[in-house]
């Protein structure tokens, strides 16, 4: 799913994303109670340590459930630390929720989960040079290393009120769920490592990313990936999303911005010119009859329009922003030369419109890439799959 850098000796890391409880259709509530925080979090401590064998459990051969693996003592007591903790962990989740992080204005949040990572005990904890957060805990030999990841940044813009509220077992808040939960699990999990100083073979990354929502394109995780810890992943865990479920097939999308371009003019004095207002028009017409296969499952979406100066003028530029995406790579590749195919028809349309309209008149389009998320995923065989499921059932 993420872009490589991984190392020609390295295999490219098995990505699994976890859900957490997290808000309503309105995207704004979340429940207290504590089977929400202990379930994720022993799901998430599991699957960590499944697939580095940790201490005392002994190696987890093929199929073996982690319910059927031999108890250990620290493991027990770890997922105790966590359902002890539950108020604790809510506490971190609104706190942390109630310092803004909009897109690409993370650094206030960054620093603050920086500073929580130091003082449970993580070494080499430190922000690296795309806004990142990122703490290790040092294994004890040459097992696989883990990553666990919640991003930091929220879909909400510069400016909303981050206040969270609790009205009984409810905590409503923008981001209460998306992701402020997902890093709360993190420091929870964490916390747990510290206090029964469980050891793993391999060392654990714990992570929180910068541009996951929107226009960020996701480039906190593709810079730790491709630079920071290039080489360096065995296993990650992205914790996000709603309800409890696994996701280990990844959606990928193609978002652009069109511009359609001309030189403008008054719309009675200069009547007769080609319009890209109206090109734009037209282009969103022909994504609307775009044919895509109800499987895999494909779309296509025209999000944001602009343009224009006054009721009485021709525009110079009109825009439009889009959003393409599948489980397939091959479907995604397909519709997006449609697309295409039907940004440039709409243009020739325009222009043939107005035949008697001088060469310096025509209309010319731009596609900007604003975000490209390669489609991707995981074989069900896959061993970071098998354990997530495992610890589910468990």
């Amino acid at each position: 799913m993420f872009p490589g850098g991984l190392g020609a000796t390295h295999a490219p890391p098995q990505i699994i994303f976890l859900g957490v409880r997290t808000c309503a259709a309105a995207g704004c509530a979340l429940g207290t109670s504590p089977e929400h925080s202990y379930a994720m979090t022993s799901l998430l401590l599991r699957a960590c340590l499944g697939p580095v064998a940790v201490l005392g459990m002994g190696a987890l051969l093929a199929g073996t459930a982690i319910a059927q693996a031999p108890s250990d003592r620290r493991l027990d007591a770890a997922l105790d630390t966590l359902r002890a903790a539950n108020e604790w962990t809510l506490a971190q989740q609104v706190s942390i929720c109630e310092i803004p992080a909009p897109p690409y204005k993370e650094t206030v949040r960054a620093r603050e989960f920086q500073r929580r990572l130091q003082s449970l005990g993580l070494t080499n904890v430190r922000i690296d040079a795309e806004g990142n957060v990122i703490g290790e805990r040092r294994g004890t030999g040459s097992g696989p290393s883990v990553v666990l990841s919640g991003h930091l940044d929220t879909v909400f813009p510069e400016g909303t009120d981050v206040s969270v509220t609790r009205d009984g077992g409810v905590l409503r808040g923008p981001g209460i769920g998306d992701d402020c939960r997902g890093l709360a699990v993190i420091l929870a999990v964490a916390r747990a490592f510290e206090r029964t100083g469980l050891r793993t073979p391999g060392t654990i990354y714990f992570v929180g990313t910068v541009g996951e929502e929107g226009a960020g394109n996701l480039r906190g995780v593709k810079h730790l990936l491709s630079n920071e810890l290039a080489g360096k992943v065995d296993y990650f865990l992205s914790v996000d999303g709603t309800g409890f479920g696994i996701t280990s097939r990844a959606v990928g999308s193609h978002r652009y911005r069109v511009i359609m371009q001309g030189p403008g003019g008054h719309s009675y004095g200069h009547f007769g010119i080609p319009n890209p207002i109206h090109a734009l028009g037209r282009a969103i017409a022909g994504i609307a009859e775009l044919q895509v296969p109800p499987s895999p499952r494909t779309t296509f979406s025209v999000g944001v329009i602009e343009g224009g100066t006054s009721v009485n003028s021709i525009a110079a530029t009109a825009s439009m922003d889009v959003d393409l995406r599948s489980e397939s790579s091959e479907a995604l590749n397909t519709l997006d030369a449609a697309f295409r195919r039907a940004m440039l028809q709409a243009v020739a349309d325009e222009n043939a419109r107005w035949p008697a309209a001088a060469e310096r008149y025509r209309l010319t389009v731009k596609l900007d890439t604003i975000g490209i998320r390669p489609a991707g995923s995981q074989p069900d065989s896959a061993r970071i799959v098998r354990v997530a499921q495992q610890a589910g059932r468990a």
